[in-house]
């Protein structure tokens, strides 16, 4: 689904060349639950830009689902990212000005799904969540947990290949990190694909296998031995 083949990435920061990848080779197949694991500067959050087609390798292959797409124009790219990538971010990113429900709908607004369809999808999604009683009140209403579990619906709305999570639990307390990997660990019990972007190894040990880089290389690709299940 996810397959990876020599990929680099190069920043020039004026006189400077920043090697931020370095031939990185990766597969990631359906159904799997990887987190992708490194100190700060070791590439991960450059491989998970790339991944979610927000940045493009500088030389390599990326196919998604067998498309190529490191060649893909920034239109194509904006369209498979709507649906075939449901992000989850580290500060939430809902709009504050709408409640649970619409935020929820957005993606199939964008995607131009008619009106009652998106409100039958969004209120499954909320309800996979465990959210069916907030779908009115708007982020500020919410806790930090329950503002993770509206963006994890929004992210899974569109029935996307794949979640990319970045630092989902980053913002959150340790009762409210567990609700999420609950919910991570249910889903992809369900079938869901998650690649998770973490320094947390204990957040780390709910997926399967572990990705872990270091200066712009995967230094080590491991099953999880004993995962933390629910």
């Amino acid at each position: 689904m996810i397959e990876l083949s020599k990929v680099k990435k190069v920043y020039n920061l004026g006189k400077t060349q920043v090697d931020a990848l370095k031939d990185v080779s990766l597969k990631i197949d359906k159904g799997e639950y990887v987190a992708i694991v490194g100190p700060s500067g070791s590439g991960k959050s450059t491989l998970m830009n790339i991944i979610g087609l927000l940045d493009k390798p500088t030389s390599g292959s990326y196919k998604l689902n067998g498309t190529e797409v490191s060649t893909l124009s920034d239109d194509q790219l904006a369209y498979l990212r709507n649906r075939q990538i449901g992000f989850v971010f580290q500060s939430f990113n809902l709009l504050s000005k709408l409640n649970a429900l619409a935020n929820v709908e957005l993606p199939m607004l964008y995607a131009k799904i008619p009106s009652k369809e998106r409100r039958q999808r969004a209120l499954r999604a909320l309800e996979i969540v465990g959210l069916s009683e907030r779908i009115h009140h708007k982020p500020n209403e919410l806790s930090g947990g329950q503002q993770q579990r509206v963006a994890i619906a929004r992210a899974i709305v569109m029935n996307p290949s794949f979640l990319l999570a970045d630092e989902p639990t980053g913002n959150l307390d340790t009762a409210s990190s567990v609700e999420i990997m609950k919910i991570f660990y249910q889903l992809n019990e369900s079938g869901t694909t998650i690649v998770m972007v973490t320094h947390e190894q204990d957040i780390a040990n709910h997926a399967k296998r572990i990705v872990r880089l270091r200066d712009g290389n995967i230094i080590q690709d491991t099953l999880v031995p004993n995962r933390i299940t629910y």
